[in-house]
């Protein structure tokens, strides 16, 4: 059969044509248009209803009790610059260099949330004779620029007053993004390399430092010729560790609230495994340096105090007159109901008078106070240890987590109480991996299950 081809100019006649009917279309279409599509609009439903038409989401019940507001725990700084430490823990200008020391190790301590403790840890280094300059606050609060541009509320978790921070005279390094526990700790070996640090300390931020001012049987006391400040014998624990010990790993003040590390040996294991971001990350680090011959052993420089709850007012730690001390719960538990004999108040109290009252009983039946620096000292030590036991007692221990709730509307906000329900789930998440890589559920895992550093996720269960 022919196929006959249409010609050019067939081509150009049925392309004019179409062109015509196209014209003419449009125009019709746009004047009907209200018309054709009235039936739509008339029906159509509001902007994502149609989605939505069958959902209705169910609401959590609101919390019976919500903490109340904090409350600032350093109103001097607000009005003046920082009083003067107690002159007998003034640092001696390059103390580190009497100490052999090439470098001046940096204090990190790191931040996420609970402004109130933080500050306190700060403050209470700083008067325990750390110097400021020395001391590193490692913001790691997600909130990008917000606490720099001083954006955020003293109720929001993520708070953090950069100018008070300033004003004592230490550093704010700040985390590119929220980081876990163990990324926090690789960040810290992180900064070794920035700054040329060839070793450093760390603090938790939930801890109250103070020296041993009463001799302790580790130093002179304080108004006796040798006294060593808690930083002064942080620097002896450091100066041996070096010349003494060519493996030396970590030394533990009060176990890591307070850690002296040796980057060298961090690097050795592979740093601090990410995939056990919270709890129980610290068996498998310490596990692995144990495993590599690197040692880990317990110092002494002071006296560092695992705390919940702050100082009302954190001029007792500079020992000024007319300060009282004593401490609140930045997360109270709820008030009791009114049939309860005692309210959470009453019992509080009843603790801290007790454990004061005693050390005092104790102290006059062998002695007489020396005078009244070390008289605020014990006060300050007996204090600390109530604070102690009422963190570990019912109250809890991670309670003072959770103590702000505002900030909503603020940037980068985020719920307090999901907050703490997603590090719950993500700690949990972190058990189960460290249960599969080494095949064994406690901390014991060389005595308890035999394993060396090469079996890591090469194990099978053992139970």
């Amino acid at each position: 059969m022919l196929v006959t081809m249409p010609s050019q100019r067939q081509v150009v006649g049925l392309l004019a044509c179409l062109s015509i009917a196209s014209f003419f279309l449009t125009a019709v279409m746009h004047r009907d248009a209200p018309g054709l599509f009235k039936f739509y609009d008339d029906h159509k439903p509001p902007h994502g209803e149609a989605e939505n038409m069958e959902k209705h989401p169910t609401y959590k019940p609101k919390p019976d009790y919500v903490p109340p507001p904090i409350k600032d725990n350093f109103p001097l700084l607000a009005r003046s610059k920082p009083p003067p430490i107690p002159e007998w823990n003034v640092p001696r200008k390059d103390l580190y260099k009497y100490h052999d020391l090439p470098t001046a190790p940096p204090l990190l301590i790191g931040f996420s949330r609970s402004w109130p403790i933080l500050l306190q840890a700060v403050v209470s280094y700083i008067t325990a004779g750390w110097p400021a300059d020395q001391i590193y606050v490692i913001e790691n609060t997600g909130v990008q620029q917000a606490n720099t541009r001083g954006q955020l509320s003293l109720q929001n978790p993520f708070h953090l007053n950069h100018t008070t921070l300033k004003s004592l005279g230490v550093n704010i390094i700040q985390t590119p993004t929220l980081l876990s526990f163990a990324q926090l700790q690789n960040f810290f070996l992180s900064l070794t390399y920035t700054h040329n640090w060839p070793y450093y300390f760390w603090s938790h931020m939930d801890v109250l430092a103070l020296s041993y001012e009463d001799g302790h049987e580790v130093t002179p006391k304080y108004n006796e010729e040798g006294y060593k400040s808690l930083y002064a014998l942080a620097l002896q624990a450091l100066q041996r560790a070096r010349e003494e010990d060519p493996r030396w790993g970590i030394r533990f003040f009060a176990y890591d609230h307070l850690a002296l590390v040796n980057p060298a040996a961090y690097e050795d294991v592979g740093g601090w495994d990410t995939m056990i971001p919270y709890y129980i990350t610290d068996c498998d680090m310490h596990s692995r340096l144990a495993m590599r011959n690197w040692t880990m052993k317990d110092a002494k420089a002071g006296i560092i105090t695992d705390v919940s709850t702050t100082l009302d007012d954190l001029a007792a730690l500079y020992r000024l007159e007319n300060v009282e001390t004593k401490f609140t719960d930045p997360n109270p538990p709820a008030p009791a109901k009114e049939d309860s004999k005692k309210s959470a108040r009453d019992i509080l109290a009843d603790v801290r008078v007790a454990v004061y009252r005693g050390d005092l009983a104790e102290r006059d039946g062998n002695e007489k106070e020396e005078d009244q620096n070390l008289e605020r000292w014990r006060k300050l030590l007996s204090t600390a240890d109530t604070m102690f036991h009422y963190k570990h007692g019912n109250r809890g221990r991670n309670t003072w987590q959770t103590g702000q709730h505002g900030g909503q509307g603020e940037p980068f906000y985020y719920d307090a109480a999901g907050l703490a329900e997603a590090i719950e789930v993500t700690t949990e998440s972190g058990k189960e991996v460290y249960r599969r890589k080494w095949g064994h559920r406690d901390c014991d895992l060389r005595t308890g299950a035999g394993l060396g550093f090469d079996d890591q996720w090469l194990v099978e269960k053992d139970w």
